[in-house]
């Protein structure tokens, strides 16, 4: 009894220091928009992008038929009002935001405008891990679905 009772003793204090270590992992160096594209997913099947040519990460960008600054201001709304949401940086054609989970795992999103083809790409990618249970891809077809995109 005593050496079950120490093991859990154990695995709860390595999975309070894990916890309380924040998780989040480094801020990736290669966000942010160049020659008009996202960064490409890496091989791992914890990312997805509007504009990725693999069918494993491909999802579809949001459409829309207002203003680009209309667009951009109605996406910044929807994502301010999700939980754990941190907006990382703001330009009028780029928006990057972390969403960090319950556990404290951090998540990176990417929102690009287009403009002239009236579309935003969006890049959603986990920091840490290799696969993402399919999460990154729910949160952007919710943020899709919420703008109006079905």
């Amino acid at each position: 009894m005593i050496e079950r009772a120490g093991f859990e003793w154990m695995i709860a204090s390595v999975l309070i220091v894990f916890l309380s270590s924040g998780c989040g992992g480094t801020r990736p160096s290669n966000l942010g928009v160049k020659d008009n594209r996202l960064s490409p997913c890496p091989s791992s099947p914890n990312c997805v992008s509007s504009q990725s040519k693999n069918e494993r990460h491909k999802i579809n960008p949001i459409r829309f038929t207002s203003t680009p600054a209309e667009a951009m201001a109605r996406l910044k709304k929807i994502v301010q009002g999700m939980e754990r949401t941190n907006v990382v940086r703001e330009t009028p054609d780029y928006l990057h935001v972390e969403f960090r989970t319950l556990l404290g795992f951090v998540d990176d999103a990417e929102f690009y405008m287009d403009g002239s083809q009236k579309v935003i790409h969006l890049r959603s990618a986990s920091r840490v891990g290799y696969w993402d249970l399919g999460v990154n891809r729910e949160r952007m077809a919710s943020v899709r679905k919420e703008f109006g995109e079905k």
